[in-house]
């Protein structure tokens, strides 16, 4: 059995989908996952549908998050299934216990080869 086998196995026993590892969970930490969903920041609450002008924000099959205020090119570049390397690059310091908001994540398009580098909320710990 090859090693990538070996890895779709183990995560199709763990509940994962097939191509997502788990979240990176120390610093330093990369994984190889997948593009869930590329959307805005901000939909409209009544109809749901995406407010362009809003941001970025994209969902991948390991439940990772990322967003930003800004549209990003790489981000909206991507597609729905395409393969991202994740790394986990830091967290905030002093955050009040349970509040776990603002960990930071290094992202790599493995298809269009483009990255970019945001949070996995729009505030960080202790933050609205």
């Amino acid at each position: 059995m090859s090693c990538r086998a070996a890895l779709t196995a183990v995560l199709i026993m763990a509940g994962a989908p097939a191509g997502a590892a788990a979240l990176p969970t120390r610093v330093g930490a990369c994984v190889v996952t997948a593009i869930e969903s590329v959307e805005t920041r901000l939909a409209d609450g009544a109809t749901h549908r995406p407010m362009p002008g809003s941001g970025s924000a994209v969902r991948f099959a390991n439940g990772g998050y990322q967003v930003s205020y800004d549209t990003v090119p790489a981000i909206e570049e991507s597609r729905m299934g395409d393969r991202v390397r994740m790394c986990f690059v830091s967290t905030p310091l002093n955050c009040p216990k349970g509040d776990d908001r603002g960990k930071i994540y290094n992202s790599t398009n493995l298809r269009t080869h483009k990255n970019w580098r945001l949070p996995d909320s729009e505030h960080s710990c202790g933050g609205a």
